[in-house]
C-alpha cells in the first residue's frame, strides 16, 4: 500500500533533528543515469565515457552511477555503478529515487533515449524523476522531428522537468525549439565525445586484424535493419569491379531485441544477399559485442567508414563522431548528425538508399589516394574539438551552471507591503499576475479576500493609511460573499464585479468563516469587530455540512478566535463556534485513527493542500476545549507532515502539486508553494502553544527560511523589500508570477515568524 520508502524510524530520526541549516546539496557530487558497461548497448558505452572523462577532468567530483538493466537483472555492473534499475519495474526507479535524495547530489544527469526505459514512449523513467529534487539535466540522445502523441507527451514532460538539456547538434536544438517549444536558454549543444588517439596508423591496425593489402570499408553497431546495410552490400559488386581488394567490415552482434523476436533471421537474410550477389568473399563478418577498446582499433584499421541509415531521423551516431575524430573518411547518408558533422567537404553525402552514389563516393576516393588521405586529415581536425577532453570541459561547464547557491536564513525584520498594494484596488485583491502584472483576467476569489481581510488586521500602524482603507475594501469583499439565500459563500467574481457562481466551495466557505473569527478576535476596531463577531454568527451554520477536513479545519480555526474574542457565557456565537470545534475535532481525530499506519500519520490516504493546517486545528481545538487526546493527536500528526516535508539536506520542502492524488505517496518535490510554508508555521505555532518546545519553533523557522532560499533551488521566493513574492518553485527554479496566494502567505508568515520568535525573547 506504501509507495515510498521512508518509515516511521526514519521519520522519528529527521523530527528529533535541531533542524539547522546544513549545505543543500553535495556540491562535488553528481547523480548519472542511464545504461553502463558491461550493458551492450551504445547509450551504456556512452554513460560510462561521460563517467571516465568527467573522472579524469574533474577528479574530485563524485559520480554516483545509477544503470539500467534488463528486467532479468543479471548484468553485473562495474564497481562505479550505485545501484541498478530494472528497466520495467516502477518500483525500481522509486527505490533509485530515494537513493538519490538520500545521497543529496548537487544535480542529476539523465542519459536519455526512448527505448531504453520501461513504458509507454519510456514514460516509466517519470518513477524516479517525479520524485528527485536536485536540478536535473538531460541529454537527449533522440529528438523526433514528428513525434507521435506518446513520445511528444514523454517530451513535454522532459522539457518541463530539466534545468538544462543537451543534444549534440545544432539540428536537434533547433527541433527542441521549433517542434517542441522548448526555451533556447535550457539548451546546451555538446558534440558526442570521442576518443582522442594519434592520426595515421591505420597500416599497423590492419596487420593487427589480418587485413593487410586490403582497402577497408567499415560498418559499426548493433545489427539491425535501421542501420541500412543492405545498401552497402548491394553497393560492394560495382566497388570490386574496380576495387578487387575492396573489404566491408560489419561490426557487431545483432542487436537482443531483434534475436528475441526472430533470431538471427536478419543477418542471414544479409549473407543471403551477399552470396547472391558473389560479394561474400569480400565482407568481414564479426558477429560479437566488441568491447570499447577493440572497438576503436578496429576504426582505426578502416580506411573509409560507412553509415548507411536509411532514414533522416538519426539525431546522432557514436560511431560517426568516432570515425571522425579517429580520421576517416565518411561516406554517409543525409541524416541530421552526418549532414552537421560532415558539412563543409569533412566527408562525403549519398541519398537514403542509393547504392549507386554509396558505390561512386567509394570509388572516387579509393581512385584519388591524395583526396583519400586530404579528407582523413580534415576529419581528424575538425574531431580535435569532439575529444573526450574537450567533452569534459562543456560538461563541466554546464554543471557549474545548475549548481545551487549557499543562502542565508531569512531576515526577521518587517517586511514592505508594496507587492500587497500592487494587486488591490477598491474591490479586493486581485486573485493572479502575470509576473508582477496584476492580471484582471480572472478577477477576484473570497478565498484571497478573506485571507487579506486577516493580514491587515496583523499590519502594524507603519501600515496606514492603507490598513484602515484595505480593511473596509476586504470586509466588504466578504460581506458581499455571503449569499443569504443560498446559506453559503460566493467565491469567485469577475472583474466587472460580477459574482461568476451562487456558491462556492467548501473550502472558500471555511475561510471566510477563518477570516471572520479571526477578525472578531484581532480587527483593528471595535466597529469592525463587531461586524466580523455579527457576520460569523450569521452564517457559521454553514460549516456543519462540511465533507472536506480541510474546509472544516478553516472553520475550526475560526472557530477558535471566535471563542477568544468574546465572553464565554455572552456570546451569541459561542454555542455554534464550540460545536464547529468539538465536532470538528472529533471528525479530524477519527479520520486519524482510522488512516493513520505505522508509516502514515495521517488523516487521509493523500497529501494535497494547506497540509498543516489540518493538525493545527486539532492542535487549537484541544488547547481551546481542554482535551488532551486532541493535542496528542495533533501532534503527533505535524511531526509526521513536518518530517516528511524536511528535504534529507535538511531545508524545508513543502508538499509538492506533483503529488496531489497519489494515495499513500510521501511528497514530490515539485511545484511548492508558499501557503504551505504558512501553514508549517502557524502549525509549529500551535504546537509550541500545547508543548513548550523550542523544536517547534527551530521548525517554524526552517519553513520560513524558504522564503530566503533555503529551499530545493537555492532561490529567494520572497522580496523583503516589497513583501512581494513568487508563486513557488517548479523544477527549473522560480514561478515568476507573484499572485495574491503567494504574496498574503509570505506577509502572514513574516507576521507569525517574529510572533513566535518574540515569545523566546
Amino acid at each position: 500500500m506504501f509507495q515510498d520508502t521512508l518509515t516511521l524510524v526514519d521519520v522519528a530520526e529527521v523530527v528529533c533533528s535541531d533542524f539547522s541549516l546544513r549545505p543543500f546539496a553535495d556540491k562535488t557530487r553528481i547523480a548519472l543515469v542511464g545504461g553502463f558497461t558491461p550493458r551492450r548497448c551504445g547509450i551504456a558505452t556512452f554513460t560510462a565515457d561521460v563517467h571516465a572523462s568527467l573522472k579524469a577532468a574533474s577528479p574530485d567530483l563524485v559520480i554516483d552511477v545509477y544503470a539500467m538493466t534488463p528486467s532479468d537483472g543479471h548484468t553485473v555492473f562495474d564497481p562505479a555503478v550505485r545501484a541498478a534499475i530494472a528497466e520495467n519495474d516502477p518500483a525500481s526507479f522509486a527505490a533509485a529515487a530515494a537513493m538519490i535524495e538520500q545521497s543529496c547530489p548537487g544535480m542529476v544527469w539523465l542519459q536519455h533515449e526512448f527505448g531504453l526505459y520501461g513504458g509507454p514512449a519510456g514514460d516509466m523513467i517519470f518513477a524516479l524523476i517525479d520524485r528527485i529534487s536536485a536540478p536535473l539535466v538531460i541529454t537527449l540522445h533522440s529528438v523526433l522531428p514528428q513525434p507521435d502523441a506518446a513520445h511528444r507527451a514523454v517530451m513535454d514532460r522532459l522539457i518541463g522537468r530539466a534545468a538544462r538539456l543537451v543534444v549534440m547538434s545544432q539540428h536537434s536544438a533547433a527541433l527542441l525549439v521549433s517542434v517542441y517549444g522548448a526555451d533556447p536558454e535550457q539548451i546546451a549543444v555538446i558534440a558526442h565525445g570521442a576518443p582522442d588517439r594519434p592520426f595515421g596508423r591505420s597500416a599497423s591496425f590492419k596487420r593487427k586484424f589480418g587485413f593487410e593489402g586490403r582497402q577497408v570499408l567499415m560498418t559499426f553497431g548493433l545489427l539491425s535493419p535501421g542501420k541500412g546495410i543492405e545498401a552497402v552490400i548491394a553497393a560492394m559488386p560495382s566497388i570490386i569491379a574496380d576495387h578487387p581488394r575492396a573489404l566491408y567490415c560489419i561490426i557487431g552482434a545483432t542487436h537482443p531485441n531483434l534475436i528475441a523476436r526472430e533470431g538471427e533471421a536478419y543477418r542471414e537474410r544479409l549473407h543471403a544477399l551477399a552470396t547472391s550477389l558473389g560479394v561474400e568473399d569480400h565482407i568481414h563478418w564479426r558477429n560479437a559485442f566488441v568491447a570499447n577498446g577493440e572497438l576503436l582499433d578496429l576504426i582505426e584499421a578502416a580506411d573509409i567508414y560507412v553509415t548507411p541509415y536509411p532514414g533522416a531521423g538519426q539525431s546522432t551516431s557514436g560511431t560517426l563522431a568516432y570515425a571522425v575524430a579517429l580520421g576517416k573518411a565518411v561516406v554517409s547518408t543525409r541524416y541530421v548528425h552526418a549532414e552537421e558533422l560532415l558539412a563543409d567537404d569533412h566527408g562525403v553525402l549519398v541519398p537514403f538508399g542509393d547504392s549507386a552514389a554509396i558505390a561512386a563516393g567509394i570509388g572516387a576516393l579509393l581512385d584519388d589516394p591524395q583526396q583519400l588521405l586530404a579528407l582523413q586529415q580534415r576529419a581528424y581536425k575538425r574531431g580535435r574539438s569532439m575529444v573526450w577532453p574537450v567533452f569534459a570541459r562543456q560538461s563541466l561547464a554546464v554543471i557549474k551552471a545548475v549548481k545551487q547557491p549557499v543562502v542565508t536564513p531569512a531576515a526577521l525584520g518587517p517586511i514592505g507591503i508594496e507587492g500587497l498594494l500592487r494587486i488591490c484596488d477598491d474591490t479586493g485583491i486581485i486573485q493572479h499576475s502575470i509576473r508582477t502584472v496584476p492580471d484582471r483576467a480572472h478577477g477576484y476569489c473570497v478565498d484571497d479576500n478573506a485571507r487579506a481581510l486577516m493580514l491587515v488586521n496583523r499590519l502594524g500602524a507603519e501600515a496606514e493609511p492603507h490598513r484602515t482603507r484595505l480593511t473596509s475594501v476586504f470586509a466588504g469583499f466578504v460581506q458581499n460573499a455571503w449569499n443569504a439565500d443560498a446559506g453559503e459563500f460566493r467565491n469567485f467574481m469577475g472583474f466587472a464585479r460580477n459574482w461568476l457562481e451562487d456558491k462556492g466551495s467548501e473550502d472558500s466557505c471555511g475561510r471566510s468563516l477563518w477570516a471572520l473569527g479571526a477578525t472578531a478576535r484581532e480587527g483593528q476596531t471595535a466597529p469592525i469587530r463587531d461586524w466580523a463577531a455579527d457576520l460569523f454568527d450569521a452564517t457559521a451554520m454553514s460549516a456543519q455540512s462540511f465533507g472536506s477536513p480541510r474546509a472544516a479545519a478553516f472553520a475550526m480555526l475560526g472557530a477558535d478566535y471566535r471563542l477568544a474574542g468574546a465572553p464565554l457565557t455572552t456570546a451569541p456565537g459561542h454555542v455554534l463556534a464550540t460545536s464547529i470545534l468539538e465536532q470538528g475535532a472529533i471528525w479530524l481525530s477519527d479520520l486519524l485513527r482510522r488512516v493513520r499506519t505505522p508509516d502514515w500519520v495521517w488523516f487521509e490516504t493523500l497529501l494535497a493542500y494547506d497540509n498543516c493546517r489540518l493538525p493545527e486545528a486539532l492542535i487549537r481545538a484541544g488547547l481551546r476545549l481542554g482535551r488532551d487526546d486532541f493535542v496528542k493527536a495533533g501532534i503527533e500528526a505535524l511531526q509526521w507532515i513536518m518530517a516528511v516535508q524536511i528535504a534529507p539536506a535538511g531545508h524545508f520542502r513543502p508538499v509538492g502539486s506533483g503529488t496531489f492524488g497519489q494515495e499513500f505517496a510521501l511528497p514530490r518535490p515539485f511545484d511548492q508553494q508558499p501557503v504551505e510554508a504558512w501553514a508549517a508555521i502557524d502549525a509549529c505555532a500551535a504546537a509550541y502553544a500545547a508543548s513548550g518546545s523550542e523544536r517547534w519553533i527551530r521548525q517554524a523557522r526552517c519553513a520560513f527560511d524558504w522564503f530566503a532560499g533555503c529551499n530545493d533551488r537555492g532561490v529567494a521566493v520572497g522580496e523583503p523589500d516589497t513583501g512581494s513574492c513568487h508563486d513557488g518553485i517548479n523544477p527549473r527554479g522560480l514561478n515568476l508570477n507573484q499572485g495574491a496566494e503567494s504574496v498574503l502567505a509570505y506577509q502572514h508568515a513574516a507576521i507569525a515568524m517574529r510572533k513566535l520568535i518574540a515569545k523566546t525573547v
